[in-house]
């Protein structure tokens, strides 16, 4: 192995560099369902309070991404799916999640790696999409 395979970053969380970005990639994606009105609906579908989801979610995120598994230790036996069963998703609520996620990955990652931006959202998309209420 050479010395440049040996440093290159192995799990998404170390190729953005570590919690940071991970976390403006959250507060972005809820400060865009917050203040947009394309996604009122979404919005709709959560208590008053963000704060809560905006460290929830960047937990999630963070160990999803292959950092810290915190978010799983505290929540043992329970995945991001069976989270959002209760819920009723739409098609419609589905993408709005995904469009606003899109523009806080690209808004925060976009410009210095479009190509992680890119596989994060399209793997993102497929969950998204998986949760929609059948």
């Amino acid at each position: 192995m050479d010395a440049e395979t040996q440093t290159r970053p192995t799990t998404p969380y170390e190729r953005l560099g570590g919690s940071e970005p991970i976390v403006a990639i959250t507060n972005r994606f809820y400060d865009l369902m917050d203040e947009d009105p394309a996604y009122a609906e979404l919005r709709a579908m959560h208590a008053a309070d963000l704060a809560p989801m905006r460290e929830s979610l960047a937990g999630f995120l963070i160990g999803w991404s292959g950092g810290p598994r915190d978010w799983f230790d505290a929540k043992p036996n329970r995945c991001v799916m069976s989270a959002h069963k209760p819920l009723t998703i739409s098609p419609q609520t589905s993408s709005q999640w995904m469009d606003a996620m899109r523009q806080a990955l690209d808004d925060v990652i976009g410009g210095s790696d479009p190509e992680i931006a890119k596989v994060m959202g399209d793997v993102l998309q497929q969950m998204a999409t998986g949760m929609i209420s059948r």
